[in-house]
């Protein structure tokens, strides 16, 4: 499969990461082998073929929102916080909520 620009990017980023010793594995171990370097890498890069093109696609749409810094946690206050504000507030009825209820609610009473 041909690769893309972004994608030997990410590849030449991972192996940059291994020959420097700093590529770790899922696990938390350090990668070691240069085959298992470069599968990560094309896993990452979505150009495995050991996987499908959906997968791949994915796995590189993954790669690039991880890069571009953005992460799910960026989404607000966390539940935990919002809890602490609404018992601050007395609202009832809080420990059954979920982190948008929490939010609706405390919309509501600013």
């Amino acid at each position: 499969m041909a690769q893309s620009d972004t994608q030997k990017k990410i590849v030449g980023r991972v192996m940059h990461e291994f020959k420097h010793g700093e590529l770790d594995s899922e696990t938390g171990g350090k990668i070691r082998n240069p085959k298992q370097a470069i599968a990560i890498a094309l896993n990452e890069a979505g150009a495995s073929n050991r996987q499908s093109p959906a997968a791949n696609k994915r796995r590189l749409a993954k790669t690039k929102k991880q890069q571009s810094g953005q992460t799910p946690r960026e989404s607000g206050p966390t539940r935990a916080a919002l809890y602490d504000e609404a018992t601050r507030k007395g609202i009832a009825g809080r420990s059954r909520m979920g982190k948008a209820e929490l939010q609706k609610a405390l919309q509501a009473t600013k």
